[in-house]
């Protein structure tokens, strides 16, 4: 479904907002109250139904000429997709779940295979309409009286405002996207590989569109490259019973629909549905395809989070408790093979999720997540659980992956659990910067700071 929102009812949703908002008693913590999350960090609990922000969606225009859209903030990027693609167009960066939004890809960080070329999704934003923590709706931009605001909201998480509405740039596609499939045993020309497509922008005297990749195992490592095509002999289809990551080792290549392509990790929630059953060839027939999409499998976790039982079970059954290891943490390409041997070693999870980012200008400014200019990250993501030995606790496996980010000069996201103490965490996401933005933005302290939202209240 398109949804079309209408300016006249945005302005109406927007001064509803703003009362509510301004309703909330002092000392009351603040939270939105919206149908999805891709957070993997528990929140504190909090009175009353929180602010309804369901009229905070839509998309209010589409320019072709200027290859810009109008987005209000809770725009899931699957209607935002349904907008743009009659016209030719997608977003720059369009994040692997159907259900994350515009504004929340932008306050936290999305990213994905065209994310060597085009950075980040915040990266594309041209105007930040945003109701910030001191009640007031602000419009920011690079260059105007809030362009601070503008720089500090990426990995702010809303704890400086919300976004309403946002303008971003689009770029052109074409309707197919042929893969190539490529193996790689050693991960130090895996990731020069990686390093050398990301700068070149082409392999092979072909020009490549989208990069990304997924070690199995130790030595199993396969880059994933795409490119726009007009035509194609065929178009595969993963959205229902076949699985998209396990035709990466089996097919050198292969053709999606530029949509099939864009949400090509959803249907299995990359392969995390693995554990919920639904990838089991007796099953998976019987399932709704309707069904066979990440927001489902997001309410199983979901249930089990709040009730526990599938974990009381195992501590019935004698098995060992299990720590949660859901994280994407970046690293500069050159210290990418010593992490992932590390990783191998300390934490054992496969499959892992590969994809290189770059800033998408040089002089690119983005104060509370700092890359190197003209430097080639790779983002590693791992969705799983390790089991505690004797003696650990919860949290030992994060704060080692933690420790080894920071030692190779990388970045963790900050969308899952985290540990750092509070003068580590200053240090590595801008304290200063921050600290200046929530005194100007929200001086009474009415949203949670950084630190306290990401990690007090895991």
């Amino acid at each position: 479904m398109i949804v079309m929102a209408g300016s006249e009812s945005f302005r109406v949703a927007r001064e509803r907002l703003q009362a509510e908002y301004a309703a909330v008693p002092a000392g009351e913590l603040v939270r939105l109250a919206k149908p999805t999350s891709n957070l993997f960090r528990m929140r504190p609990a909090a009175a009353g139904p929180g602010l309804d922000v369901s009229a905070i969606t839509g998309v209010l225009s589409v320019d072709p000429g200027a290859r810009t859209a109008d987005v209000l903030g809770m725009t899931t990027y699957e209607h935002l997709v349904d907008a743009t693609l009659p016209h030719g167009l997608m977003p720059l960066v369009v994040p692997q779940l159907k259900t994350i939004t515009l504004g929340g890809a932008v306050t936290g960080l999305g990213i994905e295979s065209s994310s060597f070329r085009n950075g980040c999704p915040h990266e594309s934003v041209l105007e930040l309409e945003i109701l910030t923590g001191d009640g007031r709706v602000v419009v920011a931009t690079a260059d105007n009286e809030h362009r601070d605001l503008f720089h500090g909201f990426p990995n702010s998480y809303g704890t400086l405002g919300y976004a309403l509405r946002l303008t971003i740039e689009l770029e052109p596609v074409r309707p197919f996207v042929e893969i190539t499939h490529l193996p790689f045993r050693d991960p130090t020309a895996y990731f020069a590989a990686v390093e050398r497509v990301s700068s070149e922008r082409e392999w092979e005297g072909r020009a490549v569109d989208f990069v990304d990749g997924t070690v199995f195992g130790v030595g199993q490592h396969w880059l994933t490259l795409g490119r726009f095509v007009d035509e194609a002999p065929y178009t595969s289809d993963y959205t229902g019973n076949d699985i998209y990551y396990r035709s990466i080792c089996t097919r050198s290549r292969d053709y999606l629909s530029v949509r099939d392509y864009l949400w090509r990790w959803d249907t299995d929630w990359f392969w995390c549905s693995r554990a919920l059953g639904v990838q089991h060839p007796l099953v998976r027939p019987l399932i709704p395809r309707r069904y066979l999409r990440s927001d489902t499998y997001w309410k199983v976790v979901g249930f089990e989070r709040r009730h526990g039982y599938f974990a009381a079970l195992q501590r019935r059954r004698g098995r060992p408790e299990r720590e949660a290891v859901i994280q994407d943490v970046e690293v500069p390409v050159d210290r990418a093979a010593e992490f992932l041997t590390e990783f191998h070693q300390q934490i054992g999870i496969v499959p892992v999720w590969v994809c290189p980012l770059r800033n998408r200008t040089s002089d690119a400014r983005w104060d509370l997540y700092r890359l190197a200019p003209d430097t080639t990250y790779v983002n590693f993501g791992f969705w799983s659980s390790v089991a505690l030995g004797s003696g650990e606790s919860d949290g030992t496996h994060n704060r080692v992956i933690e420790r080894l980010v920071a030692d190779l000069g990388g970045r963790k996201s900050l969308y899952s659990s985290s540990y750092y103490d509070e003068d580590e965490f200053w240090a590595t996401y801008d304290g200063p910067t921050y600290q200046v933005l929530k005194k100007t933005y929200d001086p009474d302290g009415r949203l949670l700071d950084l630190y306290a939202k990401c990690v007090r209240s895991r």
